[in-house]
């Protein structure tokens, strides 16, 4: 693809990152067969090829519309695409160019102003966050279907492991999951402890950044970055072997913090090294399948349909390694038809795009319990939740099956 930079983007990093990216992609429209939006809607532009097309626009100085925009909105920043491109088109880092762009070009109507920000000022403020999640499962079955849909029933907590061991992983604990599904944290560290390690959790590390990277505000998103990586490196200084990731979403955003912060000279090389630290639970489990299989026992799942979330998929291009463990663990997993489809949760999509977000969901959940399994499990809290909202079938994280078949 030729291109031609306006003056207002030209020899700046957005501009040449978008230009190396724009100049990859060969038209060929194999991405428009694997994109959940373009595959509802039909409409060129809700596929990857027609928003490359307005970003390319944009950037070449055409006027920015709010039509425009709200194509990009509806992009679920799955990345599907990615994993289909022959040519290796990044287009999840150009659609945020994109809608960067849009933002300061063009003027969103008041209501979707005030969504916006208070999503970005409230889902990763865990202060505000947390007793808030606390109010509404409490309140849970008088709460209205939709509002009853975002709220996971409360989950009574295991207990944290108290062994010391020689060997560290230091965890994110996320801004939402802790209150929302806070087995998921307490399993992860359950399971490395019968496998001789110690969880380690940094008390000032908070939201990982994509929320309000995805709702554009950038500048507050890299604040996110930087006082993670602040709260991380004593520990990274005092030798953990990794920094764990099991909601696949913030794994991939803090894969992304090298990239993210490669002009700032005060966090660039330790950005870097925070992502070689960087690994998914499911990266980190299959090198101790062996020592695995002799502390679990009890299997009261026998079958489960595993839902693959986009980021662990698509965004960490990690794939393979949950079926394998699980099993190994004696496990039968059963993936659905149309597996590579997001589900619509996307994060705060399901808020901002509620139709298509619905209707993904539903789609997938189709799918899932034609494989008729005991338990559906995904790698994402988010995933989870806005599965288990369609379902009566449990939805859990894959980590936590495990950890119930621990026989320590």
């Amino acid at each position: 693809m030729q291109t031609n930079l306006a003056d207002f983007i030209r020899n700046t990093p957005d501009g040449d990152e978008a230009d190396g990216i724009l100049r990859n992609c060969v038209h060929c429209g194999f991405c428009t067969a694997t994109c959940p939006t373009y595959q509802i809607l039909g409409d060129e532009l809700d596929g990857p090829r027609g928003r490359i097309y307005l970003i390319k626009q944009m950037v070449e100085g055409a006027p920015v519309t709010r039509s425009t925009q709200v194509h990009l909105d509806r992009c679920l920043t799955c990345r599907s695409c990615e994993s289909t491109c022959p040519s290796g088109v990044q287009y999840g880092r150009l659609v945020e160019i994109g809608r960067k762009l849009t933002e300061e070009k063009v003027t969103r109507p008041f209501s979707q102003r005030l969504v916006r920000r208070v999503l970005a000022s409230f889902v990763p403020n865990s202060a505000l966050f947390t007793p808030t999640m606390r109010i509404g499962q409490h309140f849970r079955p008088l709460l209205p279907k939709k509002l009853r849909d975002k709220v996971p029933a409360r989950q009574r907590p295991l207990e944290w492991p108290t062994a010391k061991h020689p060997r560290k992983m230091l965890m994110l604990a996320g801004c939402v999951q802790p209150s929302m599904m806070p087995n998921v944290n307490i399993a992860t560290a359950r399971v490395f402890d019968a496998l001789g390690m110690e969880t380690l959790i940094a008390p000032d590390a908070g939201c990982c950044g994509a929320i309000r990277l995805h709702l554009g505000y950038n500048d507050d998103a890299l604040d996110d970055l930087r006082a993670n990586i602040d709260a991380w490196w004593p520990y990274i200084e005092q030798g953990v072997e990794a920094i764990v990731m099991n909601a696949s979403g913030c794994g991939a955003t803090v894969k992304e913090y090298a990239h993210l912060l490669r002009h700032d000279p005060a966090y660039a090389e330790k950005a870097r090294r925070v992502v070689e630290l960087t690994r998914d639970v499911a990266e980190i489990l299959p090198e101790f399948e062996e020592a695995l299989v002799s502390v679990t026992r009890r299997r009261s799942v026998h079958t489960v349909a595993f839902h693959p979330p986009c980021t662990l998929q698509h965004g960490q291009q990690i794939r393979g390694k949950v079926e394998h463990l699980l099993t190994a663990l004696g496990v039968e997993v059963r993936l659905p038809a149309d597996s590579h489809l997001c589900c619509g949760s996307a994060g705060t999509y399901s808020l901002t795009q509620p139709k298509l977000s619905y209707a993904l969901r539903d789609q997938k959940l189709d799918r899932l319990q034609a494989q008729e399994p005991q338990v559906i499990v995904s790698a994402n809290v988010g995933c989870i939740a806005h599965l288990q909202s369609g379902t009566s079938t449990p939805v859990a994280h894959w980590i936590e099956l495990v950890e119930h078949m621990l026989s320590v």
